[in-house]
């Protein structure tokens, strides 16, 4: 569904990702690992056009998106959860989940794909009239990942859903991804919590200063040995 190939991306003439291939089939759960700045979210925002490729060719669907706007990436399937969630503070849960669906014009299904948000996510209904900046951070990651499919995506991108969030909330959140990837999205996950991406993903990359150094199976990297030491302690 998503590959890259021999990308390197930079933010100026800071090179933040090098020659990175990778790729992430239909109905996996992808996830990258690795320490603060290593260039797990650059990856994310390169697939979203945020950032365009010094090198190289990021394809969806077999297809390459140089040239693309981010609106027109969304038009193709893809939505992206950004970290830290930024919601619309002063717009309500409901203003916030109807701007999610800013490409579809279709407006009987887009009352009903609000319904089956606040069905996967039972506090938004509750908070339907609030403004999204009153809402609790795991609240409001919550109406992130509701924007996100809002779009109706084929492939969701999750940068850090459990950053700042109480274990028993983000608990809540991984069930959530884990239930969305079995009724058919796919998933590529930037997560911190190596333990909880590790044990969510089908299969894993590892980064170390903007490199892939380990890639596989997520079942078997947990056994891995440099990974256990350097991101399970």
């Amino acid at each position: 569904m998503l590959e890259f190939d021999d990308v390197t991306l930079a933010y100026g003439p800071v090179t933040a990702v090098s020659n990175a291939s990778l790729h992430v089939d239909k109905g996996e759960i992808v996830t990258l690992i690795g320490a603060n700045g290593a260039g797990k979210s650059t990856i994310l925002r390169a697939v979203s056009r945020l950032i365009k490729p010094k090198k190289g060719a990021i394809r969806f669907e077999g297809e390459d998106l140089a040239g693309l706007s981010p609106s027109k990436v969304v038009r193709r399937g893809v939505a992206h959860c950004p970290e830290g969630r930024q919601v619309l503070a002063r717009l309500t849960v409901r203003d916030n989940l109807e701007l999610g669906a800013f490409i579809r014009s279709d407006r009987k299904g887009i009352l009903e794909d609000i319904e089956a948000m606040f069905g996967l996510f039972p506090r938004l209904r509750e908070r339907e009239k609030q403004s999204a900046g009153t809402l609790s951070g795991g609240e409001q990651q919550m109406l992130a990942i509701a924007r996100a499919l809002m779009s109706r995506p084929r492939l969701l991108l999750l940068d850090e859903p459990s950053l700042g969030l109480a274990p028993i909330i983000v608990q809540e959140i991984f069930e959530i991804i884990a239930n969305l990837n079995a009724t058919g999205t796919t998933i590529l996950l930037v997560e911190q919590n190596a333990h909880l991406a590790l044990r969510a993903a089908h299969r894993v990359y590892v980064f170390e200063a903007g490199q892939i150094v380990i890639e596989g199976n997520a079942r078997e990297l947990i056994d891995n040995e440099a990974v256990q030491r350097a991101y399970l302690g």
